[in-house]
């Protein structure tokens, strides 16, 4: 019959290989794995030219200006997630209003009047429900096929070049459903806007 001390000794000795094997072994292996073939992905997907890092591909930036995409709504006031000396460690988050709330019927309309009068030449009067919402995680780097081609008239005359133009860069970083069918169209901003900007070609 085994003994108590032997019993230990032997589960030592199990935890000390499991821990081994699943703790170091195996995440250095898929790790390499990940970085010998898969490395950008591994790394953040992120974007960089002339050594210049300009962000990733997988995470939405706030673009202001006229002559840029627009992305989603993004909650920047991130002092809620600070550390102990009030810096921020996050640049944007998820917004907690109650899509039902009188305070959210407000922020929308708010923001369909801030579209409109941003876009005045945009022939349609709807306003497409990505650009005047945020996204459940506050980071989404793509809207809609639409939500993009609403802006082309308004980024076409702040940079002085042709609509044409702005809808070639839009088409080439323009996701399309997932094998035909599953989702929507979706466009990356941040490529849009470096592709505009002549960074990326």
């Amino acid at each position: 019959m085994k003994t108590v001390k032997e019993t230990l000794q032997r589960a030592t000795i199990l935890v000390i290989i499991m821990t081994v094997l699943c703790g170091l072994a195996y995440p250095l292996m898929i790790t390499g794995i990940s970085q010998v073939f898969y490395s950008n992905k591994a790394n953040g997907s992120i974007i960089e030219v002339d050594g210049k890092k300009y962000g990733s591909e997988l995470l939405g930036q706030q673009f202001t200006g006229d002559e840029y995409l627009w992305g989603r709504i993004m909650n920047i006031n991130t002092q809620v997630f600070s550390d102990k000396n009030g810096d921020a460690l996050m640049y944007a988050s998820p917004s907690n209003i109650n899509t039902t709330s009188e305070e959210f019927a407000n922020l929308v309309d708010e923001r369909v009047s801030k579209i409109k009068s941003a876009n005045p030449d945009t022939d349609t009067e709807e306003v497409p429900v990505d650009l005047v919402t945020s996204s459940g995680s506050g980071l989404d780097p793509q809207i809609s096929y639409a939500a993009a081609n609403y802006q082309i008239e308004r980024i076409a005359v702040a940079r002085g070049i042709s609509t044409t133009q702005v809808q070639n860069i839009i088409d080439k970083y323009t996701t399309n459903r997932f094998v035909g069918v599953f989702g929507e169209n979706v466009v990356n901003v941040l490529k849009v806007n470096l592709a505009l900007d002549g960074i990326i070609d």
